[in-house]
This record gives C-alpha cells, sequence and structure tokens, in this order.
C-alpha cells in the first residue's frame, strides 16, 4: 500500500518538471531563436540541472518536439472549448473561432514566435510537418464545415468553404505575425474588426451590420 500511495506524487512530480520544462524551452526560444536555445539554457531557465532536462527528454530534438507537440494540444483545447461554449449556431461557433485567435492567451507574443520558429523548420522537419499538419487539417475541416453549412443556409453561391477557409486562416496568421513583429502598432479590436468585415462581406445575411 505505501509504494501504491506514492506513485500519484511521483508521477504527478515528473509532469511538473517536463511542463517546467516546456515552459523554459519556450522562453528561451522566444528570445534566442531554436537553433541557438541548448539544452543548459532550458535547464538554467528552469533553475534546473541538465541532467533533469536528460532525464525527461535525453534529447534537444526530443525536447522541442515535446514542446510543440503540447502548443498543438493547448491550442486544439482551447478550439475545442470556445466551440463548447458558443452559441448553437454555425454563425455564432465561426466567429468564435476567428475571436479565438486574437485572444490574449493564444495570441501572446512569445507562443508566437515559437509557432513561428517551429512553422519554419516544417520543410527540413518531418515530425514537426506531421504535428503541424495533423493541426491545420483539424481546425480546417472544423472551419470548413461550419462555412459550408452557412453558404447553405444563406444561398451564397458565390463561395465556397475552402477559399473562405483558406482566407480566414491567412488573416488570423498574418495578424499573428503583426503582433510579433510590430507590438506596438499592432491593436486587437482593430483585427478583430477586419474580421468582422470579411464576414459581413461574404455572409452578410448571418453577419449583418
Amino acid at each position: 500500500m505505501p509504494a501504491t500511495a506514492k506513485k500519484p506524487k511521483r508521477t504527478a512530480t515528473r509532469e511538473r518538471r517536463r511542463q517546467q520544462l516546456i515552459d523554459a524551452t519556450m522562453k528561451c526560444i522566444a528570445r534566442k531563436g531554436m537553433g541557438s536555445t541548448t539544452l543548459g539554457d532550458v535547464a538554467s531557465k528552469a533553475g534546473l540541472s541538465q541532467g533533469i532536462v536528460n532525464l525527461h527528454f535525453e534529447s534537444k530534438d526530443n525536447l522541442l518536439t515535446e514542446t510543440l507537440r503540447y502548443l498543438a494540444d493547448e491550442y486544439k483545447t482551447q478550439f475545442n472549448h470556445a466551440l463548447e461554449m458558443s452559441g448553437p449556431t454555425a454563425a455564432e461557433k465561426l466567429h468564435a473561432l476567428m475571436a479565438l485567435d486574437l485572444r490574449p492567451a493564444i495570441l501572446d507574443r512569445r507562443k508566437v514566435a515559437v509557432w513561428f520558429a517551429f512553422w519554419g523548420e516544417v520543410k527540413s522537419r518531418p515530425t514537426y510537418r506531421k504535428i503541424c499538419e495533423k493541426s491545420d487539417e483539424y481546425y480546417d475541416k472544423v472551419v470548413r464545415e461550419l462555412c459550408d453549412e452557412l453558404i447553405n443556409e444563406g444561398g451564397y453561391e458565390h463561395v465556397t468553404p475552402g477559399a473562405i477557409t483558406t482566407a480566414l486562416t491567412s488573416m488570423t496568421n498574418g495578424m499573428w505575425l503583426s503582433c510579433l513583429i510590430s507590438p506596438k502598432s499592432f491593436d486587437r479590436q482593430d483585427a478583430m474588426h477586419a474580421v468582422d468585415e470579411y464576414l459581413r462581406n461574404i455572409f452578410p445575411q448571418h453577419f449583418p451590420l
């Protein structure tokens, strides 16, 4: 019994250490870039020894992969939560997802810097590409289905769900980049206003003035 009782505590400690190291990795990447970040940097930022980093992740590649996986899982959780908490209509759900990408918890400059660092590596890193593609495919499928529902409801014949999904994704990605490189001039309300204007132009019956 004593050994069994201690196991959850050890597991919790292990998970806490892993999360501590992943958080430190994101801070290091945001500050130094992916190529310049070392296991020593991560250990120092986390306030732990490099041996602890090696114990939990074994290599820098594993640590980076798990960091990307954490970002993707975190975004998916927020994405699904936004869907669940939105109104019942396709228009309300689509608007909630667009607003999600501009929330401070998601559009955080440190996280955005890390996302762009990984996106810059996907061509040469199949593992990164697979994680990003899986995340994008899930996101695009949901948005495309919502757009398809709106098109059918409103009889919008001049647009296709795929094109709208691509446009919306490009808009929010561009806003993430603007926030990253021009934080002083970036305004979340203006960005959301631009999204709303686009949705009103595409779906006037569902997003009236």
